[in-house]
């Protein structure tokens, strides 16, 4: 099962927008891509920077059906790339592809190719060491983690940052629970990775997103393990927003808090989190469930898509190739404990 992959000259995409329900969709233009990035058909770093690899390789494609001009694909390289300006994988991707936009679309598709087949096993790499990680902090025991927003299989390409941290733990089984923040507004929580975890027969509970912190206060969660849109030089993280109040109650509990995100998601070009754009989605989310609406017509929205978590406030940020933990200054390579993690098995398919 891969979220995202190039079939027959088009990028065919799980549609995030209707899970739990099943449904794929088929992107054939730049601005079909660029609607699919704004609406959160796609969504999910590893995901989005697949996304800007392929949507490139698409804008080169539709270039050729019409005389091949590589400054036209370089313009749809740069509406891709600005779709989601919060997200550094993104912007990224479509970077690493447009040095090969002059030598023709079939070059463009296979550096972008793979690009896709790298992200893969990067975060099946940085599943193995956060599980390790993760181990070392709590114990060789069952556990209960908290995670928040989605960070699995449907946020990467085919096996998750966060959620792959889970699953590796589960396979040695050492998860107890995982507590599922249900992401409001639009339920990322409840309706993607609480379905994942369902289908790899993860024990869950999905919470309402209030209710995190005080579990934590309760000693009721062992550690957090959350993925990132953005990770700036000083090791701020740029993540869905909820997730800051979790970081201070693990703080405040004396537990880890721990991201897990593959390299490409670091940007040592943006200094602070103070300095990354943060996206307001449409008002309406908030005000409306199920097209009612639950507030008086009179009451505007304030919808920020994402909140920043301060560097001192993370324990640790594991990537494919190195630990950083940024409230202690340290940073260390290599596998904690040997881990395994089985292929994927999930019933059904998307």
């Amino acid at each position: 099962m891969r979220t995202i992959e190039w079939v027959d000259g088009h990028v065919d995409v799980v549609d995030q927008t209707a899970l739990p329900q099943q449904r794929r969709v088929a992107l054939r233009t730049v601005s079909e891509v660029v609607d699919a990035i704004r609406r959160l058909v796609v969504r999910g770093a590893p995901a989005l920077g697949a996304m800007g690899a392929l949507g490139v390789a698409l804008a080169a494609a539709r270039s050729a059906e019409r005389g091949y001009d590589p400054d036209t694909v370089r313009a749809d390289a740069r509406r891709i790339a600005g779709a989601h300006p919060t997200a550094a994988h993104l912007s990224w991707a479509v970077q690493r592809v447009l040095p090969t936009v002059a030598r023709g679309p079939d070059a463009v598709l296979d550096v972008a190719q793979a690009l896709v087949e790298a992200d893969v096993r990067a975060c099946a790499t940085l599943s193995r060491l956060g599980a390790a990680l993760l181990r070392s902090y709590v114990g060789d025991r069952p556990m209960t983690l908290h995670t928040h927003c989605n960070a699995g299989a449907l946020a990467c390409v085919e096996w998750g940052t966060a959620l792959g941290v889970v699953r590796a733990l589960h396979a040695d089984s050492l998860i107890r629970m995982v507590v599922v923040g249900e992401t409001r507004p639009l339920l990322q929580g409840s309706r993607i990775t609480a379905v994942e975890l369902a289908r790899l027969g993860v024990p869950h509970q999905v919470v309402v997103d209030a209710a995190g912190p005080g579990l934590i206060a309760g000693g009721r969660v062992d550690a957090v393990i959350v993925g990132a849109d953005r990770i700036t030089a000083n090791y701020d993280v740029v993540n869905k927003v909820g997730t800051y109040p979790l970081a201070l109650a693990a703080a405040r509990a004396g537990i880890p808090f721990v991201v897990a995100a593959p390299t490409a998601t670091l940007d040592p070009d943006t200094p602070t989190g103070a300095a990354v754009t943060i996206e307001y989605r449409d008002p309406d989310e908030v005000l409306l469930v199920g097209g009612w609406r639950m507030a008086p017509a009179e009451s505007a929205a304030l919808n920020p898509a994402f909140d920043v978590t301060p560097a001192d406030l993370v324990t640790a940020i594991v990537t494919e190739s190195r630990v950083i933990e940024p409230s202690r200054g340290a940073e260390r390579t290599g596998v904690v404990h040997a881990v395994t993690v089985p292929a994927m098995r999930m019933v059904g398919a998307y």
